[in-house]
């Protein structure tokens, strides 16, 4: 992708063609950019989503959706029934990152791609957690961004470790 000035519409262009594989095709494997998921899911993991609609999806799963030409990958913490001028009483999903404290404005059908499936990280895949897994570590993360940035730094080089020795041991 592009930056500097021509940046935002290449975000918007790459976030719509995902959008339309996953209508399309059922499915589609992303890698993760950012923090608000951490330690569930890292920066630098890939995700499988497969199409998914509100009703499908139950509090605790993370899913993925589009808002104002982001894709934005977090848990539902709650479903919630809202009434809308074109539909008296449309499902939408309550979300929120696991390291963020407040949660976003309901997520409506429209902007629901799908669930994740799967986490790669690095060449093994790898147990999406529970929401109330890693509660300390979670409010750690959530109080500081300096205590994120350290988790994050430890994990990158565990995963080395990890990673050096299997090349080792081949």
């Amino acid at each position: 992708m592009r930056t500097g000035g021509q940046g935002i519409t290449s975000i918007e262009l790459a976030c719509g063609l995902t959008e339309e594989v996953v209508r399309t095709l059922g499915e589609v494997r992303l890698r993760v950019m950012g923090t608000s998921m951490v330690p569930s899911i890292l920066p630098g993991d890939f995700v499988s989503i497969h199409r998914a609609t509100p009703q499908e999806i139950s509090p605790g799963e993370v899913v993925l959706f589009s808002r104002n030409g982001r894709l934005i990958i977090h848990r539902v913490v709650d479903r919630k029934w809202a009434a809308t001028e074109d539909n008296p009483g449309e499902l939408r999903l309550i979300t929120r990152g696991d390291r963020v404290l407040q949660d976003d404005p309901p997520v409506s059908s429209l902007e629901l791609l799908g669930r994740v499936v799967s986490i790669e990280r690095g060449s093994r895949k790898v147990e999406l957690p529970d929401a109330g897994s890693n509660s300390l570590i979670i409010r750690l993360l959530q109080s500081s961004d300096r205590a994120t940035y350290l988790y994050l730094r430890l994990a990158a080089w565990w995963r080395n470790i990890f990673l050096w020795r299997a090349k080792c041991q081949a």
